[in-house]
C-alpha cells in the first residue's frame, strides 16, 4: 500500500448494490474529481516506480487510461494502451480471458514493445485479476518484461491479486477494500 493510501481509499465512493443487488461498486470519480487526491494518487505511483527504469505504462482500456497516461509523462517512458477487442486499429494479438459472466478479449499492437523492455501494467482496480492477467500474458508474449502490475483498487476478497501473483507477476495496489467495508 502507498503512503497516501488511506487517504485515497477516504476519497472512493462506495456504491451499494451496484450494478447489481449485493455488489458494492468503488467508485473512483470522486478521487478524479478532487485535483488534491488525484495528484496524491499519481505520485504514489511515480514515487513507487521513479527508480525502476519503467520503458514503458501500459494501461487497461479504459480507466487504467486515467493513471497510465500522467504516470507515463512523469516516468519520462512510453504509454500503450491495452484495448478491448476490435480496438486498435494495426495488426494485433489478444488475449482471451474469464469473467464471472463470460469471456472477454483484449489486444494489444504486435509491435508495441521490443524485447527486454520493461513493463508497468495498470489499472483502476484488480477484481478478479482476469484483465490484468491477460495483459501481462500479451506482454510477455511480445517479450516484454513485465515489471509489475498496479491498480488504484485491490479488491482482495475476489482474489484477483493471489491469482495474477500465482501466474508469476508482482502486484501492487495503492489501496484495498474488503467486502465488508
Amino acid at each position: 500500500m502507498s503512503i497516501y493510501g488511506d487517504y485515497i481509499k477516504s476519497v472512493i465512493r462506495t456504491v451499494p448494490d451496484w450494478p447489481q443487488s449485493g455488489v458494492n461498486f468503488r467508485d473512483i470519480t470522486p478521487l478524479l474529481q478532487n485535483s488534491a487526491a488525484f495528484r496524491k494518487l499519481i505520485d504514489s505511483f511515480v514515487h513507487r516506480y521513479q527508480e525502476m527504469d519503467i520503458d514503458a505504462v501500459a494501461a487497461i482500456d479504459a480507466r487504467g487510461f486515467i493513471v497510465g497516461a500522467p504516470l507515463a509523462y512523469e516516468l519520462g517512458c512510453s504509454f500503450v494502451p491495452v484495448r478491448k477487442k476490435g480496438k486498435l486499429p494495426f495488426k494485433t494479438i489478444s488475449e482471451t480471458y474469464t469473467l464471472e459472466y463470460g469471456e472477454a478479449e483484449v489486444e494489444l499492437h504486435s509491435d508495441a514493445f521490443r524485447a527486454g523492455d520493461r513493463i508497468l501494467v495498470v489499472d483502476d482496480l484488480i477484481a478478479t485479476g482476469g484483465t490484468m492477467l491477460a495483459a501481462a500474458k500479451l506482454i510477455t508474449r511480445t517479450g516484454g518484461q513485465v515489471v509489475e502490475t498496479a491498480a488504484i483498487v485491490d479488491l482482495p476478497d475476489l482474489g484477483g491479486a493471489e491469482k495474477i501473483r500465482e501466474a508469476g507477476y508482482s502486484v501492487f495496489s495503492v489501496c484495498s477494500f474488503t467486502e465488508d467495508e
